[in-house]
C-alpha cells in the first residue's frame, strides 16, 4: 500500500468530514458572524441573537457559552429543560456499517492472519502437525501478526483487507477521518492481544458488543480508540 496517504484529519484526507460538518448537527454550522464579532448582539444587555453568547449584563444567559442563568439554552445549560439537543457526531458521515458485513470482514482478516501465524508455528516446532491446532507459540504469532496487520492497515486508510472487500471502513467518531497511528495501535491492541490465549471466545465477545451497543455499534476496540465502523458505499 502506498505510504503517500494524507495525514488523518488533514484537509486532503478523503475520509474526513467537510469543514461545515465538524461536530455539527443535521443543519450544519451556525450562521456567519455579524459586523460586531462572533455575536452580532454581543452589546445587547439582554443577549439576543445566537442567544447572547457572553453578552454583558444578561441575567438570563441566553445561549451557548453565555454567563448562565435559569434559562440558559445551550447544551447542558443549567435549569433549562428545553435546551438544544446534543449534537450528533455522526452528522456528515456515511451510515454505520451493517453488523453482518463487520462479522464477514473479521472472518476474512482472521484467516489472513492465521495463515502466516500457523506456518510460523509449524516451522518452529510449536505443533507436530499443521492441522493439530495452535500452540502457545502459535498464539503469540497470531496475536503479534494480527496486531501489526490491523495497526498498519487501519492507520493508512481505515480499512483492512476484509473491510475493503465488505466496503466498510474504520473512522474516528469525532471527525470521520482515518485513525491516526496512536488510535489505530490502541484499537489493534484491544482486538488482538487477548487472542494470544482465547481468540475464539474473545472475538465472540467483541461481536456481541457490536450487536448490542447503542447508538454507534462500537465494539470494545472502538470504545477504546473512539472509532466507529461506517459504510463506504
Amino acid at each position: 500500500m502506498s505510504t503517500d496517504q494524507p495525514a488523518p484529519g488533514s484537509p486532503e484526507d478523503p475520509y474526513a468530514k467537510p469543514p461545515g460538518d465538524q461536530g455539527g448537527g443535521p443543519y450544519g454550522a451556525p450562521p456567519p458572524s455579524g459586523p460586531y464579532g462572533n455575536d452580532p448582539y454581543a452589546d445587547n444587555p439582554y443577549g439576543g441573537g445566537q442567544s447572547g453568547q457572553g453578552g454583558p449584563g444578561n441575567p438570563y444567559g441566553g445561549g451557548q457559552g453565555g454567563p448562565g442563568g435559569p434559562y440558559d439554552n445551550g447544551p447542558g445549560g443549567p435549569g433549562n429543560p428545553y435546551g438544544e439537543p446534543p449534537r450528533d457526531p455522526l452528522a456528515g458521515m456515511p451510515p454505520l456499517a451493517d453488523s453482518g458485513k463487520r462479522v464477514l470482514a473479521r472472518i476474512i482478516d482472521v484467516i489472513i492472519v492465521l495463515i502466516p501465524a500457523g506456518l510460523l508455528d509449524w516451522a518452529s516446532g510449536g505443533t507436530d502437525n499443521f492441522s493439530s491446532g495452535k500452540s502457545a507459540l502459535g498464539g503469540a504469532f497470531f496475536a503479534v501478526i494480527g496486531f501489526l496487520y490491523e495497526w498498519f492497515m487501519t492507520q493508512n486508510s481505515g480499512q483492512t483487507v476484509g473491510k475493503k472487500l465488505m466496503k466498510i471502513r474504520t473512522a474516528m467518531l469525532d471527525n470521520g477521518s482515518a485513525p491516526g497511528s496512536s488510535a489505530a495501535a490502541l484499537r489493534a491492541l484491544v482486538l488482538w492481544l487477548p487472542a494470544f490465549c482465547c481468540s475464539c471466545i474473545w472475538f465472540v465477545i467483541l461481536g456481541i458488543t457490536v450487536l448490542f451497543d447503542k447508538p454507534y455499534r462500537q465494539g470494545l476496540q472502538d470504545k477504546a480508540a473512539k472509532t466507529v465502523v461506517v459504510s463506504t458505499t
